[in-house]
């Protein structure tokens, strides 16, 4: 299948490791040019140079660190075909474990970074008359998780921004989708296994095997495998795919819509 991937500029956040970076790795290797940024200097540096590609060094929760991410890019590249909206997981825990400060903390990161990523990049999109956008959210949005509160509220609202303005933009010619991980091997989800085998009082092995055991496939997924799916649809081949919220999940999430 052509992706129709060559040349296309595509931004990709949360790239220094996990998921984003396996995104980003993926988009190279269909001959996209990236630009990819993290808040962690040194790791986005590195990443650049194994990808040969733009990095620069953006906090997520900062409204002019995007700005200046996206600017820097146009600036660049001339034009933005593209963008990967990704941040880091608010803390795990329960309504009781959280303040106020807290809460703002989550909805900075996770949902306004979404709003500004996307404010910042949508008047090139409209201009050129086309562009894809990717939101990498949760498998809570459909299923809430009892110990990641403040993920499930504020990646529930990324999800309905981009459905919302999936309608919106679409005159415009651009794609705006939701991809959700299930259990996916990276350092996010090794954390996760710690929070819980604390929890339950077991090993860290023994709790991952026992969660391994629940997924249908049996087994947690590959960065790689959830990032083709995220490539799927940046690209031409999901031309007609809008305002979806597509699951990489080895078939654990019992929902249907």
């Amino acid at each position: 299948m052509e992706l129709g991937l060559q040349d296309k500029i595509i931004l990709v956040a949360g790239a220094s490791k996990g998921l984003g970076f396996a995104i980003a790795r993926q988009l190279q290797q269909e001959g996209a040019k990236l630009s990819i940024a993290s808040s962690d200097a040194g790791r986005i540096a590195a990443a650049a140079a194994e990808l040969d590609c733009l990095g620069v060094c953006c906090d997520a929760a900062s409204a002019d660190d995007i700005d200046a991410w996206v600017a820097q890019s146009l600036a660049h590249y001339g034009r933005i075909d593209g963008l990967v909206i990704n941040a880091g997981g608010p803390p795990a825990g329960g309504f009781d474990n959280f303040s106020d400060a807290d809460w703002q903390r989550a909805f900075e990161l996770t949902l306004m970074s979404a709003v500004r990523m996307m404010r910042a990049v949508l008047p090139v999109m409209r201009a050129q008359r086309s562009g894809s956008i990717v939101t990498l959210t949760s498998s809570s949005v459909k299923e809430p998780i009892d110990f990641l509160l403040l993920s499930n509220v504020m990646r529930s609202g990324v999800t309905s921004l981009a459905k919302s303005l999936s309608r919106a933009e679409a005159g415009n010619g651009i794609r705006i989708n939701n991809l959700v991980p299930g259990l996916i091997a990276t350092d996010r989800m090794k954390h996760l296994d710690k929070v819980q085998a604390e929890a339950n009082r077991r090993t860290v092995e023994q709790q991952h095997a026992a969660t391994a055991a629940q997924i249908p496939l049996g087994r947690y997924g590959e960065p790689d495998e959830f990032a083709k799916a995220a490539v799927f649809l940046l690209s031409d081949a999901a031309s007609y795919i809008t305002g979806a919220t597509l699951t990489v999940d080895g078939g654990t999430m019992r929902t249907v819509w």
